[in-house]
């Protein structure tokens, strides 16, 4: 499985460059656990001759474990951008959660040229109403 997601900002440090990205570690939580790598393919074609920019990867949670990859060589990609990280499946699934409020995100079957959602993103509402005030408060 894949875990796709978009950039949404590329940030160029004195010195490194980030590129943030709307994924975050509740998606994907293995690189932040385990140190765990994943290849990341970018979904925009390259232009021909362009040479790779080593880039840290991040999500938007501003924590220091909300971190996919360092110094990764890609593309020159930008806000609305695209990458997949690879071998996401499974694990990355049961091992998401809503922490910081971030709903699940919905999965989505591939087979040849059909998809299908199989677990839709719920909504803050549908987040906010599993929680139950006691009786008593």
């Amino acid at each position: 499985g894949v875990l796709v997601t978009e950039v949404i900002y590329r940030k160029k440090a004195e010195e490194r460059e980030f590129l943030i990205v709307d994924a975050a570690m509740n998606d994907l939580v293995r690189p932040a656990m385990y140190s765990a790598h994943h290849d990341i393919d970018p979904l925009v074609e390259a232009v021909p001759g362009e040479p790779l920019v080593p880039v840290d990867i991040v999500g938007p949670i501003c924590e220091s474990g909300d971190t996919f990859a360092k110094q990764r060589a890609l593309p020159l990609l930008q806000a609305g951008d695209r990458i997949a990280f690879r071998s996401a499946g499974a694990y990355g699934a049961v091992m998401s959660s809503e922490y910081n409020s971030r709903p699940l995100v919905p999965e989505v079957l591939v087979s040849g040229d059909h998809f299908a959602v199989i677990r839709r993103r719920p909504t803050y509402d549908e987040m906010i109403a599993r929680d139950t005030i006691p009786a008593w408060l």
